[in-house]
């Protein structure tokens, strides 16, 4: 992790009365340095190499709690564990059913979807995320 990263982690933390411990660097580290979108036990199984006494509840606890101050996003998709999105920048998710992995893209139709009459006035939309579930050319390949 790069020093401005260090440095906007440490900040966010302060700034929502989160204390700064090991732990919560190390796991931090691990879900920056992931090109995937890892879950709790991803993270956790990393992690517990050099904190071999961290359980996956804190992983998860501490993962979420990223989440709730804006350091990372759950990537919710139907029937897996939740995983997490250190990407910040808007983006939208394409989920492989055949293999489970997650692909970001961005495209700025799916940015600009209206939303629909029916739901208008009725909620405060906070964020439009567009999940596409498909299968991947690696699977397709395999197939």
């Amino acid at each position: 992790m790069d020093n401005d990263s260090l440095q906007n982690f440490e900040n966010i933390c302060h700034e929502n009365g989160l204390s700064i411990t090991p732990q919560r660097v190390a796991i931090y580290k691990e879900l920056i340095a992931s090109s995937e979108h890892p879950s709790a036990a991803a993270i956790f199984n990393n992690v517990r190499e050099y904190y071999k006494n961290i359980s996956l509840d804190t992983v998860n606890r501490t993962l979420l709690k990223f989440q709730e101050i804006g350091l990372a996003k759950v990537v919710e998709s139907s029937g897996n564990p939740k995983s997490f999105d250190p990407n910040l920048e808007p983006h939208h998710h394409f989920r492989c059913v055949k293999c489970g992995k997650i692909y970001d893209f961005k495209d700025e139709a799916y940015d600009a979807l209206a939303l629909p009459e029916s739901i208008k006035g009725k909620f405060i939309i906070l964020d439009k995320i567009v999940h596409l579930e498909g299968i991947c050319d690696a699977c397709r390949e395999d197939r």
